[in-house]
């Protein structure tokens, strides 16, 4: 399928100033659109303007949420170039959303080819300071004028670009979490393994209330017992017990994050002994009690890196590693980020040059 391209001919008023970015704010000039229908498939592809959406008040996204979306990073080199992070990967787990959502897959190499094209087109909006990056939100909604709660016959598939800032201003600051003991956010069978709009809306009741007890994010525990630690809000968790990093395994109710097997990858090839399994919440508090929990740190496309300097769970807060970033979390961090800006060269394949 071909890609039509229309430039803009009103440019938007672009950044002057870097730090004052801050995430998903700012958009570029154009987006990538694509339309489906049930006797066509897809068609109509065609990057255009950036624009607002016309939907029917009876479109199903805004009554059965039947859409999920992805994220990924464009970077600018110290050279000048533009890379992305991991896109195929993306796609490929674009599909799998698809798949678990009920909706139509896109070809892999189509949809790399668009994300490239967009970057391309807007690679002067793909900003230069340290820590910033063009973030790619990528986004399938349903789009039946109909009521029924049924796998829709229309969809739009689009992406949008926004320039962001550095995710920590003031260098990595570790984060307090308490550990969810009364909402759940997804269970085994349940659409926890897709990144759907969903999942995230089970999330805010819990996340609100943290915040307001002066905690950063929420740690779920599995929606079946109760007892097993699995993801942090946008991130995935990782623990550095008995010198062995140790992450929940992936069971359907765990985002499969493109940054978590990214950290595996990476701790693999330095040596570190990477166990995936399920981890009692009570284990990383006697882990922590005892001093045998010395790192815990999220991943995730945004933060890439998250460390974790305090975790509450009910009446108990383990500290972390005396509040500090630990020197794994700090080498890994540093790793990616030099794999993503180019500055390290790129053994496993993860970087494309636009």
């Amino acid at each position: 399928m071909d890609i039509r391209i229309t430039h803009s001919q009103v440019k938007k008023e672009k950044y002057t100033d870097e730090s004052t970015l801050g995430f998903g704010r700012f958009f570029t000039d154009h987006m990538f659109e694509v339309t489906y229908t049930k006797d066509k498939g897809w068609h109509n592809a065609e990057i255009l303007p950036y624009h607002r959406l016309s939907l029917d008040p009876a479109s199903s996204v805004l009554h059965y949420a039947q859409e999920f979306f992805e994220g990924m990073k464009a970077y600018r080199t110290d050279d000048n170039q533009i890379l992305l992070f991991r896109a195929k990967d993306n796609c490929a787990r674009l599909n799998r959303s698809a798949q678990r959502i009920c909706m139509p897959e896109i070809d892999i190499d189509f949809n790399y080819k668009a994300i490239k094209t967009l970057v391309d087109i807007e690679r002067d909006w793909v900003p230069s300071s340290e820590g910033s990056s063009l973030y790619l939100r990528p986004t399938m909604i349903a789009n039946d004028e109909t009521l029924g709660v049924k796998a829709a016959s229309n969809y739009l598939y689009y992406i949008i670009c926004s320039p962001s800032g550095a995710y920590y201003k003031d260098g990595l600051s570790p984060i307090n979490i308490k550990v969810e003991d009364k909402y759940v956010r997804a269970v085994r069978g349940g659409t926890g393994e897709a990144k759907t709009g969903g999942n995230y809306a089970a999330s805010i009741k819990a996340g609100d209330e943290a915040v307001k007890l002066g905690f950063s994010q929420v740690l779920w525990l599995d929606g079946e017992e109760m007892k097993y630690v699995e993801e942090v809000g946008a991130m995935n968790m990782m623990f550095l017990i008995d010198n062995k990093l140790v992450t929940a395994k992936l069971n359907g109710s765990i985002l499969p994050g493109i940054t978590r097997d990214s950290v595996l990858t990476l701790a693999r090839d330095m040596g570190i002994t990477v166990e995936e399994r399920k981890i009692a919440v009570e284990e990383l508090v006697d882990a922590g009690k005892s001093g045998r929990l010395t790192e815990a740190f999220g991943t995730g496309t945004a933060a890439v890196i998250s460390p974790v300097g305090m975790l509450a769970y009910k009446n108990e807060q383990v500290i972390i590693n005396n509040r500090k970033i630990g020197e794994l979390s700090m080498n890994l961090y540093n790793t990616l980020t030099g794999i993503q800006r180019g500055r390290i060269k790129d053994k496993f394949g993860w970087i494309t040059v636009v």
